[in-house]
């Protein structure tokens, strides 16, 4: 399983040290220095069953400046929301969790993480 993670947030952290108390084998993606792609997102996005709007920080200084919480939340404008939480990784929801199973969780509640676990 990889987790995408912001190590300076605290759901992170805890998310983390509940994996390494189940005995999780994982790998870590610092999202914030290694920004996911489009495909990738609209990939996470396909595991998570949500729209990038249900995993976009709408208070980060980047969406205030963009204004996308004005945006429309159509199929149409699935693309603007994906390329924007590319080019701007830190409006991205975290932790994100994807499992071996094809699975994925934001895991940001100890049941979400414990939920990928086999």
């Amino acid at each position: 399983m990889e987790i995408w993670i912001n190590p300076a947030c605290s759901k992170c952290r805890s998310a983390l040290t509940l994996l390494d108390a189940e005995g999780a084998n994982y790998t870590i993606r610092y999202y914030l220095e290694e920004p996911p792609s489009v495909q990738e997102i609209e990939d996470a996005l396909d595991r998570l069953k949500l729209e990038p709007w249900d995993i976009t920080r709408l208070g980060e200084p980047p969406a205030v400046d963009l204004d996308m919480a004005s945006w429309p939340r159509e199929q149409a404008d699935r693309a603007r929301w994906i390329e924007t939480l590319a080019a701007h990784p830190s409006l991205i929801q975290r932790p994100i969790i994807t499992a071996d199973d094809g699975t994925a969780v934001v895991g940001r509640s100890p049941e979400a993480v414990r939920s990928v676990l086999p």
